[in-house]
């Protein structure tokens, strides 16, 4: 890991932009000396483009003792394209223009390949993370691709609760594995989410193995989650990472 650019914000915190390999990162942590609870924050891709959204999530951790970090998805901002990807992608785009379901292989083609992209680059990133003096353990993961987050839950020991965006596409797949996630979770629902299927996001929230689940529905499109989630969701975290 190679910090690249480091600044201090006027609220304190330290954001650090870094490289892993040609994985492109920013990390965010409070001004105190204690070793922080870790929170990766899931985003759609295009690390640039989202950042001043990651940057107020991570802002508002750091006020209740958090470090976050952020890393470019595989095929996102500048890293190199998947000409696949590329070509579900417009399969889906097609597909929500003409009305009609969207099939499930075209969602097949577009997230699991990122799935399987993505979860072992965050692992390798964890580990660099975790050997930060600043960094102590133990880690949360927040955000969506909700698929992304899934498969944390279950292969990722060190992840040990989760608050996931739903609002992505749900392969048959990842719903499966679902069932075998056991660690606390917290899932917003935008229930008029545009472009997303309501039914999947509650079907994946019942599949969910764990005993503790909460689930916050919202209206409201896309990008519209409320403000006043930002404190039940600092509750969550404190609640069990601290």
């Amino acid at each position: 890991m190679h910090f690249t650019a480091e600044r201090r914000l006027d609220d304190g915190v330290l954001e650090r932009e870094f490289t892993f390999g040609d994985i492109p990162g920013i990390l965010w942590t409070p001004e105190s000396a204690a070793p922080a609870p870790l929170l990766l924050l899931g985003h759609p891709g295009g690390l640039r483009r989202m950042y001043p959204r990651l940057a107020g999530r991570a802002r508002s951790g750091a006020a209740d003792g958090f470090a976050a970090a952020a890393i470019e998805l595989p095929g996102s901002g500048d890293r190199p394209r998947s000409a696949a990807a590329d070509r579900a992608r417009a399969d889906l785009h097609r597909a929500l223009e003409s009305g009609g379901p969207v099939d499930a292989g075209i969602v097949d083609r577009l997230v699991l390949p990122l799935v399987e992209s993505a979860v072992p680059e965050s692992r390798a990133v964890l580990d660099a993370l975790l050997e930060l003096p600043e960094i102590g353990g133990p880690v949360g993961y927040s955000g969506g691709i909700v698929a992304i987050g899934v498969r944390l839950a279950v292969v990722e020991p060190r992840v040990k609760a989760a608050l996931l965006f739903a609002g992505s596409f749900i392969p048959a797949a990842i719903l499966e594995e679902a069932r075998q996630v056991t660690i606390p979770l917290q899932v917003l629902l935008q229930w008029d989410d545009e472009g997303n299927d309501r039914e999947a996001a509650l079907n994946l929230f019942d599949a969910f193995g764990s005993k503790e689940k909460t689930l916050h529905a919202n209206m409201g499109g896309h990008t519209g989650v409320p403000e006043f989630e930002g404190p039940p969701a600092a509750r969550f975290f404190t609640r069990h990472l601290t």
